[in-house]
C-alpha cells in the first residue's frame, strides 16, 4: 500500500556533509530564545522592568550572549501589546516545554498569567469609565 522510503532521513548524520548539523534540543533553543526576546521587546515597550530583566536572563542563557533591549516605547495601545506579549508568553510556553527547560516555561507561565490579569484589568477600568493608564 504505502511505498518504502528510498532516501535516508534528513536527521541521520552524514559524515561528508558539507554544512553543520543542529540537534533538535539547539534548534528548540533557538526558537525559545527567538520568541522570548520577542516577548522581551514587547515588555520593555510596557515598561515593565524588572520582568524584562527575568526575560532577558533567560535569553542571556539560551544564546550566550544579552540580548538588545527596547528603548523606546511606541503609540501602541498598552491592552494590544498585552495581548502580544501574551500570544508571545505562549509560544515560549510551548517550546520551553517542548524542551523540557522548566524555568522558561515558568516565567512564561507567570509572563501569560500577568498579561491575562492586565487585560482583565483594563478591561474592568473600562466597562466602570475610569481613564486607563499605562502599566
Amino acid at each position: 500500500m504505502y511505498e518504502p522510503i528510498r532516501s535516508t532521513s534528513v536527521h541521520t548524520p552524514v559524515d561528508d556533509a558539507d554544512f553543520p548539523h543542529r540537534s533538535r534540543g539547539e534548534e528548540l533553543d533557538i526558537q525559545l530564545a527567538g520568541h522570548l526576546a520577542a516577548l522581551l521587546a514587547v515588555t520593555d515597550e510596557l515598561g515593565l522592568g524588572a520582568a524584562g530583566d527575568r526575560i532577558a536572563e533567560q535569553v542571556a542563557r539560551l544564546r550566550g550572549a544579552p540580548p538588545a533591549r527596547h528603548a523606546g516605547r511606541t503609540d501602541a495601545a498598552p491592552a494590544d501589546l498585552h495581548r502580544r506579549a501574551h500570544a508571545l508568553a505562549g509560544r515560549s510556553l510551548v517550546v520551553a516545554a517542548s524542551r523540557a527547560d522548566t524555568t522558561a516555561a515558568i516565567l512564561s507561565a507567570e509572563r501569560m498569567d500577568a498579561h491575562t490579569a492586565a487585560l482583565a484589568a483594563d478591561a474592568g477600568a473600562a466597562s466602570t469609565g475610569e481613564l486607563v493608564g499605562a502599566h
